[in-house]
């Protein structure tokens, strides 16, 4: 279980090159560290999830702080998973984020996590990509 796990929804203490190895390894592609910092400092809400003083765990999100929220970067270590952290994070993130509308992407094969959450698919969402070739590859447009 994640009992021991704190939760900080602040951004002090990151190492950020460590917050983006944990995409690496969990796998969910890369991110250049300090575009991830940046990425982070821009986001309404973060979260980050530390056993002791390692980083296991974190997302972020983007909010109207009315109506809409998107959850973005959810991520924990491979050791992590499966033990309830990835629940107890998109849980504390919503709460948080108070919208009663919350949109995220999940990574292809993960949806019915999501689902376990009452997220629903999306019939109309549409993506405008950086490389729309790759996205399609990695499963989350068709072309």
């Amino acid at each position: 279980m994640s009992q021991g796990i704190r939760l900080a929804f602040d951004s002090e203490g990151v190492d950020w090159a460590e917050a983006a190895s944990i995409f690496e390894r969990a796998p969910l592609g890369t991110r250049e560290p300090d575009k991830f910092e940046r990425t982070c400092r821009n986001s309404d809400l973060v979260c980050f999830a530390w056993d002791g003083d390692v980083l296991v765990g974190l997302a972020r999100a983007l909010s109207d702080g009315e109506v809409q929220s998107v959850i973005y970067d959810l991520c924990t270590l491979p050791e992590y998973q499966g033990r309830g952290l990835g629940t107890r994070i998109m849980e504390a993130m919503m709460e948080k984020l108070g919208t009663p509308n919350v949109v995220l992407w999940s990574v292809p094969g993960k949806e019915g996590f999501y689902a376990r959450l009452g997220f629903k698919p999306m019939l109309t969402a549409m993506a405008r990509m950086e490389d729309p070739e790759a996205s399609a590859a990695r499963g989350y447009i068709r072309l």
